[in-house]
C-alpha cells in the first residue's frame, strides 16, 4: 500500500487522528517515493514518534521500534547469539561430537573435525533478532522507527550509516544479509545533540515545531472530539501564552491534550484562576516552571472576552491591541 499524493497523506493521517500540515505530508510522501529515511527533529511532545506510528498504520506496515539510549551498542540493536541454546544443542549432540572426534590422534586434529561442523552451531536458529535485524529480514514491508537517536553515542550513529545506505548487515559467521523488503525508516531526535553530516546526508529532514493556534485547535478537536468549543479555544490560547514564558521545559501538544482532559475530568467549562493553579502541574514538569507561571498568572490568563452585542466602538477600539482571532494577547 502506498500514498498516491501529498493530499492523500494529509487525509489518511487525519482519519487516524494525526492532523498535519502540507510540509509534513510532503516529506512523508517523498520518503516513500525516494526510498529515503526521514530524520524528524523538534521539541519533545510535538508528535514525532506518533507520526511514524500513524504512517505505519496507514500503510498497513508492521512498526518495528528501536528505542535509543546512551550505551546502546550493535549487539542490542542488531542481533545476539543465543548461547544457552547453543549449549543445550551441544549437550544433546555430545554423542555425535564424540563420534566425530573418535580415532583422532591429536587435539589439533579433533578441533579441525569439530570446526567443520560450525554451521550446526552458528546458524540463524541461534540468533535472537533485535529491531534492526527484524526490519532487514522481514518478509513483509515494515516501518523502522529509530526513536531518540540523539541519545545514542556517535559510534552507534556511525554504525547506522551502513544500515541506512545499503539496508544490509554483515554477520561474520553467516555472511552478508540483505533486506528482503526495504523498510520505510523514521529517525527522531529531540535535538539533545547535533546529528552528524553523514547521517543527515542520507535522510530527508523534517523539523516539527509547536503548532500555531489554528492547527493546535484542530488537533485538540480531533483527539478530544467531545470537548466544548469555548474550552478548547481557551486551552489553546492559554498554552500559547504559557509557551511565551521563560521556562525550563516548554509544554507541548501532549501537555495540551493532557490539560484539556484534566479540565474535562474536573467538569470545568471555563478556565478560572483557581483551576489553573490546581492543574498547572499537568502541563509543567518542574516546580520552578510552576512558580514562574503562578507569578505571571495574570499575563497567561489574558484571554480576550467577546465584546457585548452591538458594541462596535469598543470592538473597534481594541482591535489593534488584540489582533489574534482566538483572543491571545502578545
Amino acid at each position: 500500500m502506498m500514498f498516491e499524493s501529498v493530499n492523500d497523506v494529509v487525509s489518511d493521517l487525519g482519519s487516524l487522528g494525526y492532523i498535519c500540515d502540507k510540509k509534513i505530508a510532503t516529506v512523508v510522501f517523498l520518503a516513500q517515493q525516494l526510498n529515503k529515511p526521514v530524520l524528524v527533529e523538534g521539541p519533545a511532545g510535538v508528535g514525532k514518534t506518533e507520526l511514524a506510528k500513524v504512517v505505519a498504520t496507514s500503510l498497513k506496515r508492521e512498526l518495528i521500534r528501536l528505542q535509543c539510549y546512551e550505551g546502546l551498542d550493535e549487539a542490542k540493536a542488531l542481533y545476539e547469539w543465543e548461547y544457552s541454546k547453543q549449549l543445550l544443542y551441544t549437550q544433546i549432540l555430545k554423542d555425535k561430537v564424540s563420534e566425530t572426534i573418535a580415532e583422532t590422534q591429536s587435539l589439533a586434529e579433533a578441533a579441525e573435525r569439530v570446526s567443520r561442523e560450525d554451521s550446526v552451531f552458528f546458524s540463524s536458529r541461534f540468533i535472537v533478532p533485535r529491531p534492526l535485524m527484524r526490519a532487514i529480514t522481514s518478509e513483509q514491508p515494515s516501518l523502522l522507527l529509530i526513536d531518540e537517536v540523539d541519545k545514542s553515542d556517535p559510534e552507534f550513529e556511525a554504525f547506522l550509516l551502513e544500515i541506512l545506505s545499503d539496508f544490509q548487515v554483515t554477520i561474520p559467521e553467516l555472511g552478508t544479509i540483505e533486506a528482503k523488503t526495504q523498510p520505510i525508516v523514521f529517525l527522531t531526535s529531540n535535538d539533545a545533540r547535533e546529528m552528524s553530516d553523514a547521517l543527515k546526508r542520507r535522510c530527508l529532514h523534517l523539523w516539527i515545531d509547536y503548532p500555531n493556534e489554528e492547527l493546535e485547535l484542530r488537533i485538540l478537536d480531533a483527539r478530544i472530539p467531545n470537548i466544548a468549543q469555548q474550552l478548547a479555544e481557551d486551552v489553546v490560547a492559554m498554552m500559547h501564552n504559557v509557551r511565551n514564558l521563560d521556562l525550563k521545559k516548554t509544554p507541548s501538544i501532549s501537555e495540551t491534550l493532557d490539560w484539556a482532559r484534566a479540565l474535562m475530568a474536573l467538569n470545568s467549562d471555563t478556565i478560572e484562576e483557581e483551576i489553573i493553579n490546581d492543574t498547572l502541574n499537568v502541563i509543567l514538569k518542574y516546580e520552578g516552571d510552576v512558580a514562574k507561571a503562578q507569578s505571571e498568572l495574570a499575563k497567561i490568563m489574558d484571554i480576550k472576552k467577546p465584546a457585548p452585542a452591538g458594541d462596535t466602538s469598543e470592538a473597534q477600539e481594541t482591535k489593534s491591541s488584540k489582533p489574534d482571532k482566538k483572543g491571545i494577547l502578545h
